[in-house]
């Protein structure tokens, strides 16, 4: 800061180095310095077209995704390189409320065991909305569907359960809000069919379903915010490829970094013994990591990590 102030005073007074060193004060050594730092251009260019494809990613998760093509970085270098190429996130500054107690929220132990779901509404070009049933696994935090359609009852709720059903099988619970969809006959029968159980949050109380509130905000922020749906079947073929991108290649903070399909296949290779699992799963340095992000256990002279998801909601 002083060395700008000393360059500051030199260009807009007319003093000489020796007078504005002294005005600040700083050493005229440190004014005359010139440091040889790598400009490291190629590191910059491709974290400009990474922050280009993903523009609402910030430096960590860019950090991330750096590291799997195999960059030796770190998060203060590309904090750094992040900010003097302007590629700052503008967020809304939240506002400031009344402290209150939380309720803890129950926690899964295993994946399929509990569901959140809900709905987000988008409108199209025409001024038609639509809205988007959203399922996502507690555990691995993976997204299960993302229907959209122009109305969504009881009956299409169901039916869109029913494909997610026959291809991972049905949860113990599904944790939803008291909307008519989920209150409706046609769920009830559904739940009872499959033998599910509907844990209807209190009126008035989304944070007792905070797994769905927080990916419905990470859906809003980087794809609902950012595409532009022209009709229905381009919502759902877009709202399919960042479903994809979500589960297989997007960093997960509260999963250690890794993504949710990653993450459920090291789980899956825990539990079922099934070592390709693990040899199929996305790899990155796992160096940074503390013990308390995971435990690992020694089997048959090899070791698996078996992550545990955080109770936070990223």
């Amino acid at each position: 800061m002083r060395r700008e102030l000393a360059e500051w005073a030199q260009q807009t007074h007319q003093v000489s180095q020796r007078r504005a060193a002294r005005l600040i004060p700083i050493e005229r050594m440190a004014i005359r310095y010139q440091h040889h730092r790598d400009p490291q251009d190629a590191l910059r260019v491709r974290l400009r077209e990474l922050a280009g494809s993903r523009v609402r990613y910030g430096y960590r998760r860019l950090t991330v995704l750096l590291r799997r093509e195999g960059w030796s970085v770190n998060a203060k270098r590309i904090y750094r390189l992040y900010t003097e190429e302007g590629l700052i996130v503008r967020t809304q500054k939240r506002k400031q409320r009344a402290q209150r107690q939380r309720l803890p929220l129950g926690q899964a132990v295993r994946a399929n065991q509990k569901w959140s779901m809900d709905f987000v509404a988008q409108r199209l070009p025409d001024g038609r909305w639509i809205r988007v049933l959203t399922v996502v696994d507690q555990f691995t935090r993976e997204c299960l569907t993302l229907f959209a359609d122009t109305s969504l009852s009881g009956e299409k709720v169901a039916a869109a359960l029913d494909k997610v059903v026959a291809d991972r099988g049905a949860p113990q619970s599904i944790t939803v809000d008291n909307g008519t969809e989920f209150a409706s006959k046609a769920m009830d029968v559904w739940a009872y069919t499959n033998h599910v159980h509907l844990d209807f949050i209190r009126p008035g109380r989304p944070v007792e379903n905070g797994y769905i509130e927080s990916f419905n905000g990470k859906l809003r922020d980087e794809c609902l915010n950012v595409e532009v749906f022209f009709t229905l079947l381009d919502a759902r073929r877009k709202l399919e490829h960042w479903r994809h991108d979500y589960n297989h290649h997007r960093p997960h903070s509260a999963l250690a970094d890794r993504t949710p399909a990653e993450f459920a296949a090291i789980h899956r290779g825990a539990n079922d013994g099934d070592d390709v699992a693990l040899e199929n799963a996305p790899r990155f340095p796992h160096s940074h990591r503390t013990a308390a992000a995971g435990t690992v256990l020694k089997q048959g002279g090899f070791s698996r990590l078996l992550l545990r998801p955080s109770l936070e909601l990223h």
